[in-house]
């Protein structure tokens, strides 16, 4: 008989996919990087405990194209060549750790979203993800549902130095709703996970522009408006990451912000702040 694939695997296949996925091959990614103040009590509103606000109410936009080993080619008439992943993150705390807060990452491809969501508990969805440059001309943006909830105009100003290679620490929550449906809790007790990235770069230039963002039901994101530009590049790296848990956290305290991981249609209650529309 002809080998059945969705068998069981034996000990030597299942060894050889575990040492195959400890090491990662160097992904590298082209992407647009914006970070802005915005209102502290946004952030604050956001952030399940026992993460907190840090001390400037910071929000990490991230759009990229990523060369990501085992995707298919690009069919001849698709518009877009490589993978896009993204993310918009808050600025929190974990105790004495300081690190990101991921509210959304869109991601193009089943593939990133998958793992992300599985392992690490990564708040990931299928969206789109453009990131063009056309001289010193540079757009990127978000979109998901036919929304891009966030959008960068910009143009490039000149190169930044290099930053040496460096760590960022993200905060996930990773659990699973209860089996009965009824939305009362979870199967298991959840927990906060600690991801670290490596970042290595090879280009880095400054850019010029403004970050616009539109009223979404599904990714609100307009709720953290922009009060200040921070920062605004566009460059290539390659990273590398690595997670633990840090704790098990209240399921009661988690609950009601597990809303931010789905596309409730409940949501569709949680009107936008009159005014909010950007």
């Amino acid at each position: 008989m002809a080998r059945v694939r969705y068998g069981a695997r034996t000990e030597a296949e299942i060894t050889a996919a575990r040492a195959a996925g400890a090491k990662l091959p160097g992904i590298w990614s082209t992407g647009v990087v914006a970070v802005w103040e915005t209102d502290p009590d946004a952030v604050a509103a956001v952030l399940p405990p026992p993460l907190k606000p840090t001390e400037r109410p910071l929000v990490r936009a991230n759009i990229s194209k990523v060369d990501l080993p085992g995707c298919p080619p690009p069919q001849p008439s698709a518009r877009e060549v490589l993978p896009g992943a993204g993310s918009v993150a808050v600025a929190a705390a974990h105790g004495d750790r300081q690190g990101w807060y991921p509210l959304v990452m869109p991601m193009t491809h089943e593939r990133a979203l998958i793992g992300g969501r599985e392992v690490f508990g990564e708040p990931k969805k299928l969206g789109e993800v453009t990131v063009e440059r056309d001289g010193l001309v540079v757009r990127a943006a978000l979109a998901r549902h036919g929304i891009a909830f966030v959008e960068v105009r910009a143009a490039v100003s000149g190169p930044l130095p290099l930053p040496e290679p460096g760590e960022k620490l993200d905060f996930y929550f990773k659990f699973l709703p209860s089996v009965d449906g009824s939305g009362s809790g979870f199967d298991t007790d959840p927990v906060l996970v600690h991801c670290v990235r490596g970042e290595r770069f090879r280009r880095l230039e400054q850019l010029t522009g403004d970050v616009v963002l539109r009223e979404s039901m599904y990714d609100p994101v307009a709720d953290l408006p922009v009060r200040k530009l921070v920062g605004l590049t566009i460059g290539e790296k390659t990273t590398d990451q690595k997670g633990r848990v840090a704790e098990r956290v209240s399921a009661r305290a988690l609950l009601p912000y597990i809303h931010q991981r789905y596309d409730d249609p409940q949501q569709i209650l949680d009107g936008p702040p009159e005014g909010s529309v950007r």
